[in-house]
């Protein structure tokens, strides 16, 4: 996975980030294909500030999957909502 350095990272959107907590804290970077995989693999490990907040950064995770061509397997976590 490429390394995002504090540089770069900063010079990312909020979009580019399946999740923004309350305070503006950005989590799981879906901004190119190793961080969409790493965002798939972390999502169930990441601290949400609600459901809906978990629910909403899943389906960034899959339309960002989607987008640059990673199947996800119907036995992942993701691939489900949230209950």
């Amino acid at each position: 996975m490429a390394e995002l350095d504090t540089k770069r990272r900063d010079k990312l959107r909020k979009h580019d980030f399946a999740y923004v907590d309350r305070e503006g804290g950005e989590h799981l970077p879906i901004n190119d294909e190793s961080h969409v995989r790493n965002a798939m693999s972390r999502w169930n490990q990441t601290d949400f500030q609600s459901t809906s907040a978990k629910e909403e950064a899943r389906k960034k995770i899959l339309a960002a999957a989607k987008k640059h061509g990673i199947e996800v397997d119907e036995d992942d976590k993701i691939k489900h909502p949230v209950r």
